[in-house]
């Protein structure tokens, strides 16, 4: 079976961020608004009211201290707190694809070979602009790119999901090379009307090229092994789809945007994924307090940390447990990706480090990879 090795990766960043600072101040301006026009029913406790969120609450819960998105200023006007993404035609490239395109554009060309090496395109993320046509398939045509493309969802864990994909289809010897992106417009779907979650989400794309080991150049890195689990449960589930025009409530319900169950999500998954990394690197003969770095997926300072603690079994230095959600936030598929995208210096030829995933389904993918020479 032949290996795969991952040769290239891409980022695409908007240009516009959104400090701690200014999404408190635009949420609290909401709550302050919605308190007052509900007085009434919040008097004769009908309605409850809305507590202003703190900057202090938003880094303790989470790590986070700003965020990227495709447009800020709908974000923080009080009376709308959604972003302005206006619908484009159906000749124009769409909004996803364009994220895609520009990060992929950067992988290729790290990458140096021409795009008619690349034999398939997954399309890996959560957010999905459309069903159909695939979200790949127009990412595909956009890159000029042959063979087959189609779309795959598994929340989080989209990217790990996909390199495994990506890997098994060199094994099998279907494809030399694939292109796996993962375009998240995860501000579209956040609800920042809700003090618990409302700082969450931002907006970002990555791009991953993997290839077969014997027409890869020297360098990039060796997939060790992969691994996939999944568990179903609702305690992070967005109800937005194609049968929603069929509820008679219709669209605007809270549950059509992203909800969790935050203290039940830690709780379950961290130890589901600690014992995941430890598990799949023994049947893989690699000693996980040797690791020399962890990209993890970024959803939470406090679930890396602890997950970190776990696999090494002590506390991990900074540049063991890459952090990038202090300005990213989480961006669901694309975390872990990017994490390795900025942070994959300073290795040797055999050092190894991890890729891992982990969110809604519940799902979790775990990547071992190794520096080629």
């Amino acid at each position: 079976m032949t290996k795969a090795v991952i040769a290239a990766t891409g980022l695409f960043t908007p240009d516009q961020s959104i400090s701690n600072e200014e999404l408190v101040t635009a949420y609290n301006a909401y709550a302050d608004r919605f308190n007052e026009r509900h007085s009434a029913e919040i008097a004769e406790e009908e309605v409850e009211a809305l507590t202003h969120s703190s900057v202090e609450f938003i880094e303790k819960a989470s790590g986070i201290r700003s965020r990227f998105v495709l447009d800020k200023a709908g974000v923080l006007d009080p009376e709308r707190m959604a972003p302005n993404i206006p619908e484009r035609s159906n000749e124009e490239l769409s909004v996803l694809a364009e994220m895609a395109v520009k990060a992929a554009q950067q992988a290729i060309a790290a990458w140096g070979k021409p795009v008619s090496e690349v034999g398939a395109v997954l399309c890996a993320a959560s957010n999905m602009q459309r069903a159909y046509p695939a979200m790949a398939i127009e990412i595909q045509q956009a890159l000029g790119i042959e063979g087959f493309a189609f779309d795959m969802n598994v929340a989080c864990s989209s990217a790990t999901f996909g390199l495994k994909t990506a890997a098994d289809f060199i094994g099998s010897g279907s494809v030399k090379a694939v292109l796996m992106v993962n375009p998240e417009v995860c501000s579209a779907h956040l609800n920042f009307k809700d003090r618990d979650s409302h700082f969450i989400f931002g907006d970002v794309a990555t791009a991953v090229i993997v290839e077969a080991e014997d027409q890869a150049a020297a360098g990039g890195w060796e997939i060790l092994g992969t691994r996939l689990k999944t568990s179903f449960s609702n305690n992070i589930r967005n109800n937005f789809g194609f049968l929603n025009n069929a509820a008679p409530e219709g669209i605007g319900a809270p549950d059509k945007l992203f909800v969790q169950q935050g203290r039940k999500v830690f709780k379950d998954v961290v130890p589901m994924v600690s014992d995941m990394i430890v598990d799949h690197a023994a049947e893989l003969g690699i000693d996980p307090t040797g690791l020399k770095r962890m990209w993890l997926h970024q959803a939470n300072i406090n679930m890396n940390q602890f997950i970190g603690r776990k696999v090494l079994g002590r506390e991990p230095e900074p540049h063991e447990n890459v952090i990038i959600l202090d300005e990213y936030a989480n961006t669901s598929s694309a975390g872990s990706i990017i994490a390795f995208h900025l942070h994959n210096d300073g290795f040797e030829a055999g050092d190894v480090g991890l890729i891992c995933s982990f969110g809604a389904g519940y799902s979790a993918g775990t990547v071992f990879v190794r520096k080629r020479a």
